[in-house]
């Protein structure tokens, strides 16, 4: 870039509006026409480096957002860490025997309280000025445990729904995934593949020194840009859009085979609708905006762009960061609606009784089998119906 172009548009230093976060990110959205024109020229003539980043345009500066974040991810863990603790509790004290899906949910629960754990470290990170002093190891450990979290629950989250959407389209033929063993299986393999997929972190990520401090960066400020790129590529298009995918036509086909049943209770339809919005407002809400700006981040590393929209991108990648951790709450609230068992179990935790009037609206009587509860959308074991794909379905519902 020349110098003739560098001095065209000259920004206030970040320092100016570092302690007003919302006034920095509406400064430059509105620098970013006025840099685009007076930067074209040089920008889109002139080639990057292949090494690396254009040197111009600086992030450190923007990673003074310290106060959000560390508010944000103080939330999180003051909400997820107890609300995972019981969760995990409740599946192994009050949720036995295992269905397949609540196998598959309490490894989900598990996962949520690894990445929970490490959240304490990255606030004092942000608290403390982006000074890291936990040490080479566990700076790659926290960073694993997030990708860890979020692609595992992605992966665990798109099994639950092939799981419930094989049980409700095809009933008969998918009755030996009620087994326990195929679940358990599938989750030793999500956990396995999580593994491999996401080792390349600890090559990829490791403290940096710069400006008297211990820098912590992600997987966009790796040195090594060139595998950065293509591997986010790869965990974007395998890890994420696929699972997209997957979950989307999952749930579309349930709501439309429960729909078009006529032998199928609106309590079923019900929890169809619940758990496919709490699943896709996960997906679209808490994961895409993530993909789409670390992609952006990371591509705008190297090609030609104006400094300010390099900023703005940065900035709201920042924010997306811990969007994408409120998946957990997204989680905690898909135990929930997953089921009445759930419920039931909390209730019965807290030591508190389902009064008489609940218990008239019920269509069938409440049984408990070794602690389990039985609910209007269970049907009793002893009153299968002997015939008939959709009343089979009722039945199948209950185990997935």
């Amino acid at each position: 870039m020349n110098t003739t172009n560098d001095n065209l548009v000259k920004p206030t230093t970040w320092q100016d509006t570092e302690h007003d976060f919302p006034t920095a990110l509406v400064w430059n959205l509105k620098k970013i026409s006025a840099s685009m024109a007076s930067e074209s020229t040089s920008n889109f003539t002139a080639q990057p480096s292949h090494a690396g980043p254009l040197t111009s345009c600086k992030d450190e500066d923007f990673l003074r957002v310290k106060f959000y974040l560390s508010i944000i991810y103080s939330l999180i863990f003051l909400v997820c860490f107890p609300g995972n603790i019981v969760t995990i509790f409740v599946y192994f004290a009050k949720m036995r025997p295992w269905k397949s899906s609540t196998i598959i949910m309490l490894n989900l629960a598990i996962t949520d309280l690894l990445y929970v754990v490490t959240l304490p470290f990255f606030i004092h990170y942000f608290a403390n000025g982006n000074n890291w002093i936990f040490g080479n190891f566990m700076c790659r450990f926290i960073h694993f445990c997030f990708y860890f979290n979020m692609y595992s629950g992605i992966i665990f989250l798109s099994c639950f729904s092939i799981f419930r959407f094989l049980v409700v389209v095809y009933p008969i033929k998918c009755l030996f995934l009620q087994k326990q063993r195929w679940a358990v299986v599938t989750c030793i393999v999500i956990w396995m593949i999580s593994l491999v997929a996401l080792s390349p972190l600890a090559i990829l990520i490791f403290p940096k020194h710069k400006q008297n401090r211990t820098i912590c960066p992600d997987l966009t400020d790796a040195e090594d840009l060139d595998t950065s790129r293509w591997y986010n590529w790869i965990l974007t298009v395998f890890a994420f859009f696929l699972p997209l995918l997957t979950v989307t036509l999952c749930y579309v086909l349930i709501i439309y085979t429960l729909a078009t049943g006529p032998h199928t209770g609106g309590c079923y339809k019900q929890k169809a609708r619940r758990l496919a919005v709490v699943l896709l407002v996960v997906f679209y809400v808490c994961f895409l905006p993530f993909h789409v700006f670390r992609g952006v981040r990371l591509e705008l590393r190297v090609r030609p762009a104006p400094c300010h929209l390099k900023k703005t991108i940065f900035l709201v990648f920042i924010m997306t960061k811990p969007l994408a951790a409120l998946n957990i709450f997204g989680n905690l609230l898909l135990y929930v609606v997953s089921g009445d068992n759930f419920q039931q179990a909390i209730l019965s935790l807290l030591k508190f009784r389902t009064n008489k009037n609940l218990k008239q609206k019920r269509l069938m009587p409440q049984k408990s089998y070794g602690g389990r509860v039985q609910t209007c959308c269970q049907p009793a074991r002893h009153n299968l119906p002997a015939i008939g794909v959709q009343r089979l379905t009722l039945t199948v519902l209950k185990k997935s």
